[in-house]
C-alpha cells in the first residue's frame, strides 16, 4: 500500500471582538466544530485554496496575512495523516450564506467557547492553531512558495 498524505489548509480569522471564525460540519457522523478548512486542489496554488475553503465554507471572502505553520496530524477515526498549512486572514465581507454540503453554519466563538467544545473539536490542532496564532506565532506569506506553472 503507497502512504499517500493528504494536503489541507486551515485558517485562522479573528475579528475585532477577540473572536474566532468556525465551522460547524458534519464529520464520519459527528457534529465537529473546525476552521474553514480543506484539502488544496490538484494545481490550486495554497493561498487561492485558503481564500476558496474560507468562503465556500463561511460565505466570508478573506485576505491572507501570516503563515502560522505546517502541522502534521493522523487522525485515528480514519488512520489519514493530514499535512495541514495553516494561515491566519483578515475578514473582509461575508457575500453569501450559502455554504458547502455538510457545513451547518458559521460561527464567531471566543477563546472560551472554542475551549470549552472539548472533544467536539475536529482534531486537536483546531485549538493548536489558535493558541499559537496568539501567543504570536507569525511568519511571512512568501515562506511558502507555490511554483508557477
Amino acid at each position: 500500500m503507497t502512504w499517500k498524505p493528504h494536503a489541507t489548509v486551515a485558517v485562522v480569522v479573528e475579528d475585532t471582538e477577540g473572536r474566532f471564525l468556525l465551522v460547524e460540519e458534519i464529520s464520519s457522523g459527528l457534529v465537529v466544530f473546525n476552521q474553514p478548512a480543506g484539502h488544496i486542489e490538484e494545481d490550486e496554488a495554497i493561498l487561492d485554496a485558503v481564500r476558496r475553503e474560507t468562503l465556500e465554507e463561511t460565505g466570508y471572502k478573506v485576505e491572507p496575512t501570516h503563515f502560522l505553520g505546517l502541522y502534521t496530524y493522523k487522525a485515528p477515526a480514519n488512520g489519514v495523516t493530514y499535512h495541514r498549512f495553516c494561515y491566519s486572514a483578515r475578514a473582509l465581507e461575508k457575500v453569501t450564506d450559502q455554504l458547502d454540503d455538510g457545513i451547518i453554519a458559521a460561527h464567531w466563538l471566543s477563546l472560551e467557547e472554542i475551549a470549552g467544545l472539548g472533544d467536539r473539536l475536529r482534531s486537536p490542532l483546531v485549538l493548536r492553531c489558535i493558541e499559537d496564532y496568539r501567543n504570536g506565532r507569525r511568519f511571512p506569506l512568501d515562506v511558502v512558495v507555490d511554483a508557477e506553472t
